[in-house]
C-alpha cells in the first residue's frame, strides 16, 4: 500500500479541495455588479468541479488505507471581484505545486493509478488557474 507520506499528500490535497470548493461556490454567491455577474457562473462552475476533486482523493486515500480528512484548509472568500480573484489564482498555484509533488512521490512509489488521477486532476487545475489569471487582465 501506499507510503505514509503520500496519504498525508493525498489528505492535504483533500482538505484543499474542500477548501476551494467552498471559496468558490461563496464568490458565486457574493460576486456583485455587473463585472461579479458576468464571473458567478464560472466560480460555482469551478466550485463543483472542486468538489468532485475532493470526492476522487478522498476516495483513492481510503482505499490506500488512509483516512481522508473533513476540514478544510483556511477559506478566503475576499471582500471585492479582483480580490476574489487573486485569492484564487494563488490557491490554484499552491494546489498546482501540491499536485506536481503527489504525482512525483506516486510515481517514485509505482502508483500508477495515483499518478494518473493527479496528471488529471493537473491538468484540470491549470485550466481553472488560467481562466483566473485571465480575468485579471485588462484588454
Amino acid at each position: 500500500m501506499a507510503s505514509e507520506r503520500l496519504k498525508d499528500l493525498l489528505n492535504q490535497a483533500t482538505a484543499r479541495e474542500l477548501q476551494v470548493s467552498i471559496q468558490y461556490m461563496w464568490q458565486h454567491v457574493l460576486a456583485k455588479g455587473i463585472k461579479g455577474y458576468a464571473v458567478k457562473g464560472l466560480f460555482k462552475e469551478i466550485a463543483i468541479t472542486e468538489m468532485k476533486h475532493a470526492e476522487e482523493i478522498a476516495e483513492r486515500l481510503a482505499y490506500l488505507g488512509g483516512r481522508p480528512t473533513t476540514k478544510p484548509t483556511p477559506i478566503f472568500v475576499g471582500n471585492n471581484l479582483n480580490e476574489m480573484i487573486k485569492l484564487d489564482v494563488k490557491a490554484e498555484e499552491e494546489a498546482i505545486e501540491l499536485y506536481k509533488e503527489i504525482i512525483k512521490v506516486a510515481k517514485e512509489e509505482g502508483d500508477e493509478t495515483t499518478h494518473r488521477l493527479f496528471r488529471k486532476i493537473l491538468s484540470e487545475e491549470e485550466e481553472h488557474h488560467d481562466s483566473f489569471v485571465s480575468l485579471l487582465e485588462e484588454d
